[in-house]
């Protein structure tokens, strides 16, 4: 009788042990909006706006032409498990609805954000956020007021990081330089306050004809300053500027093409300090 007890007693404490194993092992997804973004544009934007409640995955490197950029199977491998893919307007050549369905995920909505203008700038950067917290809104509708709420600290962050900017430029009477620049940037130059008189394309549109053209529109508006594109091909216009002999510098379009600017303050802040660094060196 008492073997059968201690039997008894030894299969109980077996079972819960057994138990409190299985229960610590359960599963228990606790993992965010799976999102992929085609690029950093869009990733930093999904990350500060859904913070701990969005898991981003980016398919684009952000010092790289996303015009330009080749797909690979491992990119859309990234779209298998993902349930909302965002990407720009202009890349639907690149991610054609047929590439997007080879990732054979029907949980996965693919989404065109169509914001034209620089993402640069603090006006098209809000617009930006205002669209892309629509969408994670609609596809993660439980955490709707956490969005809303980390979408408005963001653009109250954006006007006031612009506000700042205007202010430390408003005594450089940057109207009054000649500037030409990849036609990337020109949203860009042209809200810093720069005098746009030319814009020129990526490297392999330069003919000779086409640089020569450039320069001499240069000499005749007394251009002192070329600006090019990191991502479309940051010595495009070298080869103007030497002819020319006047500065030139590189900005970049897109959060993180240098290094320690991942977000779009730090961004915007890097691309002011090279042109404060060659306007007032």
């Amino acid at each position: 009788m008492l073997k059968l007890r201690i039997l008894i007693a030894g299969i109980l404490i077996l079972s819960l042990a057994v138990s409190s194993l299985l229960g610590g092992c359960a599963s228990t997804d606790t993992s965010g909006l799976k999102v992929v973004t085609s690029t950093s544009l869009l990733a930093q934007i999904v990350e500060r706006v859904g913070g701990d409640l969005v898991d981003v995955v980016n398919i684009i490197p952000p010092a790289q032409c996303p015009g330009h950029f080749d797909v690979k199977p491992s990119d859309i491998q990234k779209l298998a498990d993902a349930e909302l893919f965002l990407l720009h307007g202009w890349q639907g050549e690149m991610f054609t609805q047929e590439l997007i369905d080879s990732a054979d995920n029907p949980d996965l909505t693919a989404v065109v954000i169509d914001i034209p203008g620089n993402w640069m700038t603090p006006l098209v950067q809000s617009q930006a956020v205002e669209e892309i917290t629509t969408h994670l809104v609609q596809a993660d509708g439980d955490n709707t007021a956490a969005y809303q709420q980390a979408a408005t600290a963001f653009k109250d962050i954006i006007e006031a990081k612009g506000a700042e900017i205007q202010g430390r430029l408003a005594g450089e009477n940057l109207a009054s330089i000649n500037v030409m620049c990849a036609i990337e940037q020109k949203g860009f130059v042209m809200w810093v306050g720069f005098n746009v008189v030319g814009t020129f394309g990526r490297p392999d549109s330069l003919t000779p004809q086409v640089v020569k053209d450039l320069v001499d529109m240069g000499r005749e508006e007394n251009v002192t300053l070329i600006i090019d594109n990191l991502q479309s091909g940051e010595d495009a216009g070298a080869g103007v500027a030497e002819e020319l002999g006047c500065a030139r510098i590189i900005l970049s379009n897109f959060p993180g093409g240098f290094d320690n600017t991942e977000t779009w303050e730090k961004a915007i802040d890097r691309n002011i300090e090279l042109i404060l660094g060659v306007i007032a060196p």
